[in-house]
């Protein structure tokens, strides 16, 4: 009998690209894939615990598959694994539980379970891993953009983040093996190649000579024909050098977006986080991005509410992100971690404190988004169609996002518009069908053999 096996993901990229190998090593077993609703006989969530509520969500998606067949094995996999084990082990909802370093042998795990009813496998501490886990995927969860794990681990230790805990430390994969994989998914029609990682600018560090590093995997992959777009995952401002990004702006494959984490723009809170840069540092990097490229796409994590954050330090950081004038922020506010440094320093502050600063942020987060995208008024930009959208007053749009990461979507007056669904076309941006979503006006549909 085949049995069914149903996945659910919570979390990040590389979460994403685990969860879609882990899914195609269990076919490879005999298992048939199938929806996260009650049927299944193996239910597989890939946990996150990079916040309080992330482990909160992790919790609930366990419980939830065991209620949905009481019956199924229900597998607790991931960062919450490693940092939660001893609850999950007494948790009577949770029949496995699989560390990041074993993802890899899901379908050996299951297959042990079954023939010896193991309830329980070793969860190894992730900081005395030292090799990277071999991991490969054949196709993506996605239609036409591929994110591809290169790297893995943290070893930053910043003052707030269990990540290096639950992932360990840096390791990264062979430039051989990504690229074979990039090639194979490109040949498959992948256009958009994502490179992601725990910390993906310390790519190489681990390697002998530290070398290829990140820039010269990136050389590599935009050698591979058929790829159309490369797009990174987040960044330390740290490497944005003259070289790095002079390098990069002569590779035409590359998308002007770059996500920069920032975290905070008080140097005093930045000294506290552990992070390594100050704010003049900072904006010196996203100097260096513009000169290189024309009005790119800045993005960008802020965090409120760290502990002791004064109003004067909140002050100083959003007049920090105002003045940037990123295209997106990500605002989160201060979790407490155990085991991190910051769970134990004084001036935690309090859930209010923390939730009025969040709604400041977000809303200089909405006038800077709609302040860039409406620069790109008027102005000409190249689609990857993603999707067809049918609406209810009968209007089809074909939608996806430009290489600055704008989503836009184009009206479509002709028959099967499925058929433009992974190709590239040119648009002229004009207006706004909705919040943060632009109007394209189609004028070339043969940018997909323009070499555009």
């Amino acid at each position: 009998m085949t049995r069914k096996a149903a996945l659910h993901n919570l979390g990040c990229k590389v979460n994403a690209y685990e969860m879609d190998a882990m899914g195609q090593l269990l076919e490879q077993a005999g298992y048939e894939l199938c929806p996260f609703a009650p049927g299944a006989d193996v239910y597989i969530i890939n946990t996150c615990t990079v916040t309080d509520i992330a482990d909160r969500k992790s919790r609930q998606m366990l419980h939830r598959a065991k209620k949905m067949n009481p019956q199924a094995v229900v597998v607790a996999a991931g960062c919450y694994v490693q940092t939660g084990a001893d609850r999950l082990a007494a948790d009577d909802m949770v029949d496995l539980v699989v560390g990041n370093d074993r993802k890899n042998q899901i379908a050996e795990i299951l297959e042990q379970y079954w023939q010896q009813s193991a309830s329980c496998t070793p969860v190894q501490d992730m900081r005395q891993v030292r090799e990277y886990t071999d991991m490969t995927i054949s196709r993506t969860s996605g239609h036409v953009r591929a994110n591809i794990k290169v790297q893995d681990g943290c070893s930053q230790f910043c003052s707030y983040c269990v990540i290096p805990y639950a992932r360990g430390r840096v390791r990264s994969r062979s430039p051989e093996d990504v690229v074979a994989e990039v090639e194979n998914l490109a040949g498959l029609g992948y256009q958009e190649i994502v490179l992601t990682g725990i910390h993906l600018s310390s790519y190489g560090v681990d390697f002998p000579d530290k070398k290829p590093g990140l820039l010269e995997l990136i050389r590599r992959v935009h050698q591979v024909e058929n790829v159309a777009r490369i797009r990174l995952g987040s960044l330390e401002p740290g490497i944005v050098t003259e070289e790095f990004a002079r390098g990069l702006s002569q590779l035409p494959k590359v998308c002007p977006h770059f996500h920069l984490s920032l975290q905070s723009g008080s140097d005093r809170v930045l000294e506290r986080m552990n992070r390594r840069y100050t704010a003049e540092e900072y904006r010196m990097r996203c100097q260096i991005l513009r000169t290189y490229f024309s009005d790119p796409a800045l993005t960008t994590d802020v965090m409120v509410g760290f502990p002791g954050e004064t109003e004067e330090e909140f002050l100083e950081s959003y007049r920090f992100v105002e003045e940037i004038g990123f295209y997106e922020t990500h605002i989160f506010q201060y979790s407490r971690r155990a085991g991190t440094r910051a769970a134990d320093m004084d001036g935690q502050i309090d859930k209010h404190t923390k939730h009025a600063r969040s709604e400041q942020m977000i809303k200089l987060h909405e006038r800077q988004a709609q302040k860039y995208e409406e620069r790109h008024s008027h102005l000409k930009a190249e689609l990857l169609i993603e999707e067809v959208q049918s609406l209810k007053d009968g209007t089809v749009r074909l939608a996806g996002h430009t290489r600055k990461y704008v989503k836009a979507a184009a009206a479509w007056q002709g028959t099967d518009a499925s058929q433009w669904v992974n190709k590239r076309v040119q648009v002229e941006l004009d207006g706004y069908w909705e919040p943060h979503v632009m109007r394209g006006r189609l004028i070339d549909f043969t940018a997909q053999n323009a070499g555009l």
